[in-house]
């Protein structure tokens, strides 16, 4: 009988994770056979923390970003039959745990982007982060034409064919800014997202943020802008995002 974990992999990309990241290896291994940790230029023994694990190791020698080391897991899992990835970042932000509810989701609706949403979560979210989350989903929401419940959460399930979106030039960005343009690249190919609500985590002694608020935000509206001035500003998208009744598309809303 095919397991719900065929053909898929699970993605953790890593930058100085090494307070966290052997935790989160095996408890995506005790999931999966399939996964693949990229060490993206750390210099606190990441890899080390992970190269006994029977797990794939992709490492960049110097720091590239978190686009780069996304798109080094998608070649691989495309380069081996690959039908999904789920990524989830190296920090401990995402629980393992959530991983099987957000593949459910997707098995159900394979042509979906699925998406771990915390907004839902208020209280477990410093306030300028929520706030500054929000303001995000309602420009990307626009340029994508449906309303997204968390365009900055990591926890997502990618199909195939949005691996490939990535792969093809299709969402040029880099860094952070990728995983907000692929959202809006995804939805033009008619791979709208499907939110699976799950907890917000800022486990203790994990180490602060990469996202630097102000030159990541102000990298992401750039990207916005451009989408939007390229196609006459997509009023029809604004619409579609914010229309009566347009709530984001849940997992149990699709029942």
């Amino acid at each position: 009988m095919r397991s719900a974990w065929d053909r898929v992999w699970i993605v953790i990309p890593a930058f100085d994770e090494a307070a966290t990241i052997r935790v989160l290896a095996e408890a995506a291994l005790a999931l999966c056979p399939r996964v693949v940790v990229v060490d993206d230029g750390s210099r606190d023994g990441t890899a080390e923390r992970v190269a006994d694990l029977p797990l794939t190791l992709l490492r960049h020698e110097a720091n590239r970003g978190k686009a780069a080391s996304l798109r080094s897991a998608f070649s691989h899992a495309l380069r081996h039959d690959a039908e999904a990835a789920i990524t989830l970042d190296g920090d401990g932000q995402h629980d393992p745990a959530d991983l099987p509810r957000l593949l459910a989701a997707w098995r159900a609706h394979p042509g979906r982007l699925v998406i771990g949403s915390r907004l839902h979560d208020r209280a477990a979210f410093p306030p300028s982060r929520w706030f500054g989350n929000r303001f995000a989903c309602f420009w990307i929401s626009w340029a994508a034409g449906h309303t997204i419940a968390d365009s900055q959460t990591g926890l997502r399930v990618y199909p195939r064919s949005v691996m490939t979106l990535a792969l093809d030039g299709g969402a040029p960005s880099d860094r952070f800014t990728f995983e907000s343009e692929i959202l809006i690249e995804a939805a033009a190919h008619g791979h709208e997202t499907l939110a699976v609500p799950v907890a917000g985590r800022y486990p203790e002694g994990a180490r602060r943020s990469h996202y630097r608020g102000v030159v990541d935000t102000a990298r992401i509206v750039a990207m916005v802008a451009g989408r939007l001035v390229r196609r006459g500003l997509y009023l029809q998208g604004l619409w579609r995002s914010l229309r009566r009744g347009s709530l984001p598309r849940t997992a149990r809303d699709t029942k």
